[in-house]
């Protein structure tokens, strides 16, 4: 506790810390500003009852961080540049040129990586402010507009999108921690004490057992997120002797440290991007003026997260894009030729391709352990609801392991910036 006390104070009183921090702060106020800013046309009692009796809207409020519940010029948030960089990922399986562009070519190639990626948020940005402008005019919540009224309605979304990807960078560049992610973060924490407040609303003694013992779980849950969530398997590396002229190098034992939950959060948002789909496209068509396709929509509402094929398949999904997502982003084949070429070895595994094949096969045990807690953390608030009957949960899945992740990561840059301070 007494570090932790003597870092805050020379986080605070260090200039160039202090000055990251305060723009990191200054960031997230002017979020919080836009995200009170609404779009013209919005009819504020329908928007409030809508979002109440839409679960599918309340997934989709958590990324654009909070700003779907006001219906405000930043509602689609920093979905379109997620999904955008999810497209880019997959890209790489399928496109060897940007697979070398993102892998081998260094902060440069990233860089251009990232410049494909914001370029494709653009048209996302504008198919997903087009379909959630169509279907929220069609529910009332959206008074009936002209042409230009709803092209203006949808620059001004399309616009805060892209708005926000680049404070997002700003955050990422000159301050601490990942800009995005904490636009998130903090829209999921300006909204708790709202869902608090209902859940106090709703209050009724007779439930209050059910209340303590929801209370005992987040405890141990948000205990044991962050355990795996910073739990490590060492693999031991030794460096061979050299001698370079009349000096003795190498001899020295160290580990590579492969991480539990290597894919962090994205599977999760993988997953939800893909079962969103059925629901975004029920909402379209459910009022259409063609029988089947009015139908067709109504069959695709009821696939929501009340149901147990949701359940299953949200599972099913996180699972296997825990084991694709930490495939594209770690390469065993590159990790053991960097260890060739610098001189290294495990102990007890010859170098090459048995080494490569050793990191493999723990790298595929580990990711087991990951996948399934993963997909038991996606799915527990789903299990809650089931067994309580209360459908007011202040954190799900997603929105635990995204404040916890930010939390930490941000305590560990703080740290490092203190590190390189006193060194």
């Amino acid at each position: 506790m007494t570090s932790f006390w003597r870092k805050f104070k020379i986080a605070f009183t260090d200039k160039k810390l202090r000055n990251k921090l305060f723009f990191v702060i200054f960031i997230l106020i002017l979020f919080r500003f836009l995200s009170t800013i609404p779009i013209p046309g919005v009819n504020t009692a329908a928007l409030n009852q809508f979002l109440t009796n839409n679960q599918f809207f309340g997934i989709l409020n958590i990324f654009s961080g909070g700003g779907l519940s006001t219906l405000s010029i930043i509602m689609l948030g920093v979905g379109p540049f997620i999904t955008s960089s999810i497209i880019m990922q997959l890209l790489t399986l399928m496109v060897p040129r940007l697979k070398v562009l993102y892998s081998e070519e260094g902060e440069a190639g990233r860089r251009k990586f990232t410049q494909y990626s914001r370029l494709l948020t653009i048209p996302l940005a504008v198919i997903q402010g087009l379909s959630l402008l169509v279907v929220l005019e069609r529910q009332g919540v959206i008074e009936q507009l002209t042409m230009f009224a709803k092209v203006t309605n949808l620059s001004l979304v399309v616009a805060g999108s892209m708005l926000l990807m680049w404070l997002g960078e700003l955050v990422s560049e000159y301050g601490i921690g990942n800009g995005v992610s904490m636009i998130i973060f903090a829209g999921i924490v300006a909204n708790i004490p709202r869902e608090i407040s209902q859940l106090l609303f709703a209050y009724d003694k007779s439930q209050l057992p059910i209340y303590l013992l929801f209370a005992a779980v987040a405890v141990v849950v948000i205990a044991a997120v962050v355990f795996l969530t910073e739990a490590e398997r060492p693999v031991p590396v030794t460096y061979a002797k050299q001698v370079r002229g009349n000096k003795l190098y190498g001899g020295t034992s160290t580990y590579i440290p492969l991480r539990i939950t290597q894919a962090g959060v994205i599977p999760i948002i993988f997953a939800l991007s893909i079962l969103l789909f059925p629901q975004l496209i029920g909402n379209l068509v459910s009022g259409s003026s063609h029988m089947w396709l009015a139908s067709l929509g109504k069959k695709l509402l009821t696939f929501n997260n009340t149901s147990l094929l949701y359940g299953v398949l949200y599972f099913f999904l996180v699972f296997v894009f825990t084991y694709f997502y930490t495939a594209v982003t770690f390469d065993p084949q590159a990790l053991s030729t960097n260890l060739q070429k610098n001189g290294a070895f495990i102990p007890g595994i010859r170098p090459g391709q048995p080494t490569a094949d050793y990191i493999s096969r723990v790298l595929n045990r580990i990711t087991l352990i990951g996948a399934l807690f993963l997909g038991f953390i996606a799915v527990l608030p789903l299990i809650a609801r089931a067994l309580s009957g209360i459908t007011s949960i202040a954190l799900g899945g997603t929105a635990l392991l995204i404040v916890v992740s930010v939390v930490i990561d941000l305590l560990k840059k703080i740290e490092a910036q203190i590190s390189m301070r006193e060194y």
